[in-house]
């Protein structure tokens, strides 16, 4: 009963803010025209948000085992690349690195004579990319650092080479171990994703601030927008559970 009392305390906090003159909490009311109207202008933003983060994760996924790998080279000189890819991509701010990409690429192509634009959206999947793509190699890294050397020892025992050991063996193992830390950095991606707004990107937050312009209702809005993203993460936290229920992740040993 408690538990029931405390979810229904939200709800009457707004149904009875809403009849005051200093609270505005229609112009999000899905039982009138223009409530709805508005809700739905938010939600479909939603769709390129999803996108973006999709798409950003599963680069970073890519670059970040590619940036990984030489840092665990028995070669000074490889881990020193992944050390300065690392540490100088972990130093830069998102914005900056947002408004560089966005502005800053098309310039250095035109110098080299090619003429490769940039719209929002792939200057937030590429900036976003490359931001999480440091974390998640720092990830990778420490993940298969952490499977025991017998496993690699095994593996070249029975005559596979570098690259066949970790798909096979090393590898296998390892994502059962970073899986949950490779779902923090998704949704990291996603939150982050908010700040392609500020380049055009038509996603959850530009649309919120387009309507807090329009309607002068910005706490209403903005509280919508944020259980927006809270929907998000909680559907992607079930999913990543459920994953690691079936890749057994979640195992205790």
């Amino acid at each position: 009963m408690k538990k029931l009392l405390l979810l229904a305390l939200p709800v009457l906090a707004l149904s009875g803010c809403s009849s005051s003159s200093t609270w505005g909490w229609y112009v999000i009311n899905p039982m009138t025209p223009g409530g709805w109207i508005n809700i739905k202008f938010l939600i479909s933003g939603m769709g390129d948000t999803i996108l973006i983060s999709v798409i950003a994760a599963a680069l970073s996924i890519v670059v970040g085992l590619v940036v990984a790998l030489p840092g665990l080279s028995k070669k000074r000189g490889w881990r020193l690349v992944n050390r300065i890819y690392v540490e100088f991509i972990r130093s830069i701010p998102l914005l900056p690195m947002l408004f560089w990409v966005f502005y800053g690429l098309p310039i250095i192509f035109r110098e080299m004579g090619l003429n490769i634009p940039i719209d929002p959206f792939w200057g937030a999947v590429i900036t976003l990319a490359l931001s999480d793509s440091a974390f998640t190699a720092e990830i990778y890294r420490a993940g298969i650092q952490s499977i025991a050397k017998g496993q690699t020892e095994a593996a070249q025992t029975i005559g596979l080479n570098y690259l066949q050991t970790m798909r096979y063996v090393i590898l296998p193992q390892a994502i059962r171990r970073i899986l949950p830390p490779l779902a923090n950095q998704f949704i990291y991606i996603v939150k982050m994703s908010a700040f392609a707004s500020v380049i055009g990107m038509q996603e959850l937050t530009r649309r919120a601030n387009e309507l807090v312009v329009t309607e002068y209702r910005p706490l209403e809005i903005y509280t919508l927008l944020i259980l927006e993203y809270l929907v998000l993460v909680l559907i992607i936290s079930a999913g990543v559970r459920w994953l690691e229920r079936r890749m057994g992740s979640d195992e205790r040993g």
